[in-house]
């Protein structure tokens, strides 16, 4: 007996689709009757179960947004969680936000909690664990019950469906030349290791400003920490065993910390070091002196991936068709650089 089928291998044999399967399934009066038989037979030959996950088949239309988020720590993706709610709510959408904290096992529970409790879609940033494994299958599962899925910030080429992101490496790219023009040659990057699709990206930016401005790349100025997590004594020495003139990092926390460091070691900021994060939050604003700042715009994200989501449910379309959004990142001018 096969081992396990979803509605994808059932629509494959039968060759029709999988929004076609799930209504016959489902005894749907726009399916014929024949086709109707044909699919439930089949399904019956081979014991298909609707997997967990793709409970919420049974009451499409729950008017319930499924969002998982890796943190709530970092400032950007409680904006995005403002621009889903604003967007979602406005169009009659209730919106359930579950966290997995970088945890892949957490993601898959979160996933499959939100899907048994009824809900029409998921908009969804992976955790860094899910990115490291590079392991899909929870989202495929999903994505195969022809439950729609918008991933956004953290993304992955290996999973099919719309996806909402900034361009990351622009953003390195515009900070990193910016500081060049002030005259900066000594720049760090404080990173997280590149299977993070956001920080791979932002390496990127960050080499290209220093390759194409003739400064070249100097590995030893690139600090990877192993998550997003604040790691202080892997920054701290990283810095003290530096000599620099400025620093990007990857997210405001990392800079926001850097700059104390640099401050108590007797530096002034922006006379002898400059520093430049990611993420425009509360910590950039009031940060001394101010952070500047690759703002990614989380709440224009967010809107756009719940329009995203929603348009796809609410789609009688049966042909799948799947884009990427891509939001231009902004530099936002504070007092830790010369300005």
């Amino acid at each position: 007996m096969k081992a396990k089928i979803t509605l994808k291998d059932i629509a494959r044999e039968l060759e029709v689709s999988i929004s076609t399967v799930s209504k016959a399934l489902k005894n749907s009066e726009e399916i014929s009757r024949d086709t109707k038989e044909k699919v439930q037979a089949f399904a019956r030959l081979y014991n298909y179960k609707p997997n967990n996950i793709a409970i919420s088949l049974k009451n499409k239309r729950t008017k319930n947004i499924g969002v998982v988020i890796p943190d709530i720590v970092h400032h950007f993706f409680t904006t995005v969680i403002r621009g889903i709610e604003k967007y979602a709510n406005a169009r009659g959408y209730n919106v359930i936000v579950c966290l997995s904290e970088e945890s892949f096992d957490k993601e898959v529970i979160n996933m499959e909690m939100l899907a048994n409790g009824s809900i029409d879609g998921f908009i969804m940033s992976l955790s860094s664990e899910t990115q490291q494994k590079g392991d899909y299958n929870h989202l495929k599962e999903v994505t195969e019950q022809g439950i729609p899925v918008v991933l956004f910030d953290r993304i992955t080429n290996e999973i099919e469906c719309d996806k909402v992101v900034i361009d990351d490496e622009l953003g390195a790219y515009m900070a990193t030349k910016k500081l060049i023009e002030q005259g900066r040659k000594k720049i760090a990057l404080i990173t997280t290791d590149d299977y993070l699709s956001v920080s791979k990206a932002r390496t990127v930016g960050y080499k290209k400003a220093l390759t194409e401005m003739g400064i070249g790349v100097d590995e030893s100025k690139i600090l990877k920490l192993p998550t997003m997590e604040m790691d202080e004594a892997g920054i701290k020495t990283f810095l003290e065993t530096q000599e620099l003139d400025a620093v990007l990092c990857v997210n405001e926390i990392f800079a926001v910390y850097s700059m104390r460091l640099a401050q108590k070691s007797g530096l002034r900021i922006p006379e002898d070091i400059s520093f430049i994060g990611f993420t425009d939050g509360v910590l950039s604003k009031y940060a001394n002196p101010s952070l500047t700042v690759v703002a990614q715009h989380g709440e224009k994200m967010g809107e756009m991936s719940a329009q995203m989501l929603i348009d796809k449910v609410e789609s009688e379309e049966d042909e799948e068709t799947y884009q990427t959004k891509i939001l231009e990142p902004t530099l936002v001018i504070r007092d830790s650089i010369v300005h």
